[in-house]
């Protein structure tokens, strides 16, 4: 069966509703943090090349070997040693960790909060030198406000994300649309990203 001359017309031109880089290092990053466990915070890291290459993608959750089921997840305790804070891995350290390259340097980080000073550290003496981050809400935090003071520091730079699409959704489905973007029969289940 040939093709009618509107499924070549449509085929024929690149689509226009493409996502911009920065949406999508950051997708990716929201779509590790996902990986999670955290019932709280569940933050994911994407870092990428000059060359626009991803090269380390990680979240935030227990150390290799560590069971999540052993460990505690919990934020405020009594007891210090009961807080998730003394055992969880962040996503940018796991990130730098993670890495599929000789190293990181001048790569760009992609993450879903502004990093902590322990992070920064990472960040500083793995090479990176820009950090875009989706929310500051935790700036008024000491641990924030010295992470700034280490990456200025250091000239490495930051911004916040200001998406130029709300939503992205991954809809597994979507492949087998047909070119008149008909869905198949089958329900669709759609994944979130940004909220």
């Amino acid at each position: 069966m040939s093709p009618t001359n509107s499924d070549q017309k449509m085929s024929s031109h690149k689509r226009t509703d493409y996502i911009s880089w920065d949406d999508y290092f950051m997708g990716v990053a929201f779509l590790a943090a996902r990986r999670s466990k955290d019932p709280v915070t569940a933050v994911g890291a994407c870092i990428v090349d000059k060359q626009k290459r991803i090269v380390a993608i990680g979240y935030n959750g227990m150390p290799r070997g560590c069971s999540d089921d052993e460990f505690p997840w919990t934020k405020y305790t009594e007891d210090e040693l009961d807080s998730k804070h003394f055992y969880v891995c962040h996503a940018e350290a796991n990130a730098i960790l993670n890495k599929n390259s000789h190293d990181v340097e001048n790569c760009t980080m992609y993450v879903g909060l502004f990093p902590c000073n322990e992070c920064a550290k990472l960040i500083i003496q793995s090479g990176i030198k820009t950090v875009i981050y989706m929310s500051d809400k935790h700036s008024h935090k000491t641990k924030t406000i010295a992470s700034k003071r280490l990456l200025d520091a250091a000239k490495v730079e930051y911004r916040q994300h200001i998406p130029e699409t709300e939503k992205i959704v991954i809809d597994f489905s979507a492949i087998n649309w047909n070119q008149q973007n008909q869905a198949p029969e089958t329900p669709l289940k759609k994944l979130t990203l940004y909220k």
